[in-house]
């Protein structure tokens, strides 16, 4: 893997707040956008580690939060 491929990542966000890595250089799938990190692959992964604490679907949340 060269340089330009392992830095060119950046950390993606859907409608649920599942986080995910994609490639910088490739157009976004529906339904997931750009969360501001950008970085080599690891890099974005351990953002993940840290920003992604609850797993949970935020619909599913928000349906448990809901039921209290």
């Amino acid at each position: 893997m060269t340089e330009t491929d392992e830095s060119g990542y950046r950390v993606v966000r859907n409608d649920e707040e599942q986080y995910s890595i994609w490639r910088a250089d490739r157009e976004l799938p529906a339904g997931w956008q750009a969360e501001g990190t950008q970085g080599t692959r690891q890099e974005c992964l351990d953002h993940i580690a840290e920003v992604w604490t609850d797993m949970r679907p935020l619909s599913l949340r928000r349906r448990m939060a809901a039921a209290s």
